[in-house]
């Protein structure tokens, strides 16, 4: 696999040693796209393909001048680790984009009776006909905790306990929710350093998510 990264990187140096637009780069570019093509993320949804010619899009504008994102840097990690980062962000994209149409947030609607301080929570949903399955909010969350797409989630996470990060705490709190007695007991830590990790690193971050989505 090492040998395979010096090759690209290799290769990447010759095509940007070449003009842009020019025969000699469009070769390269073409030889790097079909060897990290068989290395790349794989997975059998519906956007997979726009994602990867999205994927490969951004390769070709920004491996060697940074045309609409930040160029390649060989420092930072290998052709594949970049162009995998990126498809996995667009992946997420599709899938959010997805959800956040099928997802409809209705606020409940507070209706004041007699004197003021009794009130009935009216909610339209209740108006609405069943349907065989929630908005699926959980699961668009669900997919953005797991997708993880930089990494974020994952590399927060109790000092000297990697495996305690906000990515697995996120899903082990998710309904059905496990007990903090239950996840104490699984990683060997006190209840008052799982919850406080929590509440410090993990619910601003999902705060973050559900602000964007629209959900707060």
């Amino acid at each position: 696999m090492v040998e395979f990264d010096e090759q690209l990187r290799c290769l990447v140096a010759q095509a940007c040693g070449h003009s842009p637009g020019s025969p000699q780069r469009q070769k390269l570019l073409t030889q790097i796209i079909r060897l990290t093509s068989r290395k790349l993320w794989r997975e059998s949804t519906p956007y997979y393909q726009d994602a990867l010619q999205q994927t490969w899009l951004y390769f070709c504008r920004n491996v060697c001048e940074g045309l609409t994102g930040q160029i390649y840097d060989p420092s930072h990690g290998s052709v594949i680790t970049w162009l995998n980062a990126y498809l996995k962000r667009r992946l997420q994209d599709f899938y959010l984009n997805q959800y956040r149409e099928q997802v409809a947030i209705v606020t409940p609607k507070v209706r004041q009776l007699g004197s003021g301080r009794n009130s009935e929570i009216i909610d339209p949903v209740d108006n609405l006909p069943a349907t065989p399955q929630a908005p699926p909010i959980l699961e668009n969350l669900e997919i953005w905790v797991k997708t993880d797409a930089d990494g974020e989630l994952r590399s927060t996470h109790i000092k000297g306990h990697p495996e305690v990060n906000c990515q697995v705490l996120i899903l082990k709190r998710l309904p059905p929710e496990v007990s903090w007695k239950e996840l104490s007991e699984k990683f060997g830590l006190p209840i008052p350093t799982l919850s406080s990790f929590y509440q410090r690193q993990c619910l601003p971050r999902l705060r973050k998510f559900a602000e964007l989505e629209g959900l707060l």
